[in-house]
Formats: C-alpha cells, sequence, structure tokens
C-alpha cells in the first residue's frame, strides 16, 4: 500500500499553497499536463493554473512540467507557464522524474510530483523518493484503459481520504 499512498491529496492544483509545500519540505514542483493544469482534451490552461505556477515561481520553487505526453502537446503548455519541461517521460518509471530533478538542481526528498493518476504519478513519486500530491481528475477521460484505472483507483482514494495524515 507504501508504494500507493500519496503524501497529500487536494481537488486542484491551485488548492497548493506555498505554506503547505513548504510545510512538506518542498523546493521544487514536478507538474503534471492532463486533468492536472488541463483537461485532457484541451489545449487551454484551467482558470488560474498560469498564475499559481507564477506565484510558486516567484515565491522561490523551481518548477517543471513532467508528462507522458508528446512533445508536441506538452510545448505549448510549458510555453504558455514560461516552464521548462520533460515529455514522454515514460510514468511510473522513474526516468523522467530524474531527469527533471538533475534539470531543477534538488534532492529527491525536495520534489513533489503534482498528478491525478496513482498508478502514474504517485507510484512513480515513490519509486523515486520523492512527494506527491494527488489531485482529483478535472474531467473523465474516455479511453478504455483509462476508465480501467479510474475503477480501481476509486477505492484507493476513499481509503486515502479518510486518512488524516495524507489530507494535511
Amino acid at each position: 500500500m507504501g508504494l500507493l499512498r500519496p503524501t497529500a491529496m487536494r481537488a486542484r492544483v491551485t488548492q497548493l499553497t506555498p505554506e503547505f509545500l513548504e510545510s512538506l519540505g518542498v523546493e521544487a514542483l514536478l507538474l503534471d499536463v492532463d486533468n492536472t493544469i488541463a483537461t485532457y482534451t484541451s489545449h487551454t490552461p484551467i482558470p488560474g493554473a498560469v498564475e499559481w505556477a507564477e506565484e510558486m515561481v516567484g515565491r522561490g520553487f523551481r518548477v517543471i512540467i513532467v508528462s507522458n505526453n508528446y512533445k508536441k502537446r506538452v510545448g505549448p503548455f510549458a510555453r504558455k507557464f514560461g516552464l521548462d519541461f520533460i515529455s514522454f517521460a515514460i510514468k511510473p518509471l522513474p526516468f523522467g522524474y530524474l531527469r527533471a530533478r538533475r534539470r531543477l538542481g534538488v534532492k529527491r526528498r525536495a520534489c513533489a510530483i503534482i498528478g491525478d493518476q496513482i498508478f502514474t504519478d504517485v507510484v512513480g513519486a515513490n519509486l523515486c523518493g520523492m512527494k506527491s500530491v494527488l489531485l482529483a481528475p478535472i474531467e473523465p477521460e474516455e479511453g478504455f484503459t483509462f476508465r480501467v484505472r479510474r475503477c480501481l483507483e476509486q477505492g484507493l482514494r476513499k481509503k486515502f481520504t479518510v486518512r488524516k495524515d495524507v489530507l494535511k
């Protein structure tokens, strides 16, 4: 169960405050794209996401986008946010996360992966020794594999929601 457990949970990325992230000992944020800062069908960030990222950078956090999607999708988001990015990260495998950590020049335990999926974002964070913040998906995905994963995640999310230490 430890491999699947997020460090914390929130509904939206915009609910993450600098004070909360500092309380976790975080210096760097590794952001997913789909269902984290935008819906998976949109080319536009959710309201407030760009401003949130700007505030985080302004408060001294190092921020990078890390996505399993291709450069063609991730690059335009990175430009809108003014951030560096790693595409085709092959999450939950550690390679993309470790590349991001090296680019940002921080230790693993000072990184927080922010995403909407337990089986990619949270597992990848735990494999790397990084923290994770699990968000609620913005919208349901249509693909069969996504529906299966979301079904499997439902019970875990409910279990984590009743845990006080995950909801901090």
